[in-house]
């Protein structure tokens, strides 16, 4: 019998101490501190949330042949099966497990990774709980749904001292690492201004009559901590127009796009010190995220950020920094400057070079055996994602933010606007710490 790594150094550490065997050195990974997985071992992987983005996600970690998928979980029996088809269908044989309920999955099975694609509402409790068990974590953004959220699943990668990848993919791309990296090395001179601009729009349904659950899903469980609402007929993908779920195209893409405004200007661990706009929701129906935004950011050194729904920007989608010596736009598949020169610069020795990935899951899996950062960790991911969650501040208050991005807390006591910093949480399920 094969003898999963993990128990094994916890028993070995177990009966060393109660052997008295010191002062044999016992590595910090057996004692549950730094872990060290060689380049030769299998990762066993498990995969939580197991729709569009989870299926896309295991079809590329499944044609790694260091990883093995060893369990699947989702609270709907159709999206389980599919995904346990792949899996079957790779390996020949039926040993994949599945589960309905995350804290089974994570009791029973001896993961090294974990991959989380999941509804937003829930991304704060399972990335916490996955990481509370030592495991490395695959997270799709954004990191959380609320700011305080957020914090904690930082909080949670930092104390047990794991692997932490945000799905912010657009890092390992090339045409996004050129233009950061331009920027960054001022090759359109000082920036003062940058305009990130997002999907804007969403969808109108009114207000549906409630329906039968659909046969195999676990509706109370998919609320999780969420309000108790009756079904409604929204379930996969479009949940992400209610509020109580997600912030709607903001929050969704917000962690692309603010997040390499950041890399291009070194604020992967800050943010604005105050924010303020404006923005249209269909509050008349079940559908009511912000379907037009915008919003203004300004940070400590003056540097202002606005971020828009993409029909109010000159350059529509993307990120745009604008410098004394012109600008330069990257968006999915183009990236362009005043000047083409500009992007014809390469950079020196002596500047900064961004940290560079190919493969944004191939970053994450070095890294978890290299113990190494990724190239979009956990802070990165919050800070991004942390200016969309002020914008939706800013608007629902209609106030202006006055914001303490060191100790991320609103610089004068905004009680109304603190209070939206986190979601409450319905009993049974606890505010993650």
């Amino acid at each position: 019998m094969q003898t999963n790594r993990r128990e094994f150094l916890r028993k070995a550490g177990a009966v060393s101490a109660g052997l008295g065997l010191f002062p044999f050195i016992v590595k910090a990974s057996v004692l549950g501190g730094e872990r060290h997985i060689s380049p030769s071992d299998q990762i066993n992987m498990i995969l939580i949330g197991c729709g569009s983005m989870g299926r896309g996600n295991l079809n590329s970690f499944l044609n790694f042949n260091d990883i093995r998928v060893v369990a699947l979980c989702d609270v709907d029996d159709n999206q389980l099966a599919t995904a346990k088809k792949m899996v079957d269908e790779k390996y020949g044989n039926y040993d994949c497990r599945v589960y309905k309920d995350f804290r089974e999955i994570l009791e029973k099975e001896k993961a090294d990774i974990a991959v989380l694609a999941l509804p937003d509402h829930w991304h704060a409790l399972i990335s916490c709980a996955a990481a509370d068990k030592k495991i490395d974590i695959y997270g799709e953004k954004p990191v959380a749904r609320s700011l305080a959220e957020s914090r904690a699943v930082v909080n949670a990668v930092n104390r047990n001292n794991i692997i932490w990848q945000t799905g912010s993919q657009q890092r390992s791309d090339a045409r996004f690492h050129q233009a950061a990296e331009l920027a960054r090395n001022g090759r359109i001179g000082k920036i003062d201004y940058v305009e990130v601009g997002l999907p804007g729009g969403g969808h109108y349904i009114g207000n549906p009559p409630q329906r039968p659950v659909p046969d195999g899903v676990d509706w109370d469980m998919w609320l999780g901590p969420a309000p108790e609402v009756p079904f409604r007929g929204v379930l996969h993908w479009d949940w992400r127009w209610i509020m109580d779920y997600s912030g709607g195209q903001m929050t969704d893409w917000a962690g692309h796009h603010i997040d390499i405004a950041h890399w291009g200007l070194g604020f992967d661990r800050t943010g604005p010190v105050t924010v303020e706009g404006t923005g249209r929701s269909n509050n008349d129906g079940i559908y009511n995220v912000p379907v037009e935004y915008d919003f203004a950011c300004i940070y400590s050194n003056g540097l202002k950020i606005r971020v828009a729904n993409s029909s109010r920007l000159e350059h529509g989608m993307g990120t745009l920094w604008k410098g004394t010596n012109g600008w330069i736009h990257v968006t999915r598949g183009k990236i362009s400057a005043s000047d083409d020169n500009i992007l014809n610069e390469r950079i020196g020795k002596n500047e900064i070079s961004l940290y560079k990935s190919d493969n944004h899951r191939q970053n994450f899996i070095d890294c978890v055996k290299s113990r190494k950062e990724t190239i979009a960790p956990a802070e990165t991911g919050h800070r991004s994602i942390s200016v969309a969650h002020l914008g939706e501040i800013a608007m629902i208050t209609r106030q202006k933010l006055y914001w303490d991005p060191q100790k991320e807390k609103f610089a004068d006591n905004n009680i109304y606007a603190t209070r939206l910093l986190k979601k409450p949480y319905r009993q049974p399920w606890v505010f993650p710490e």
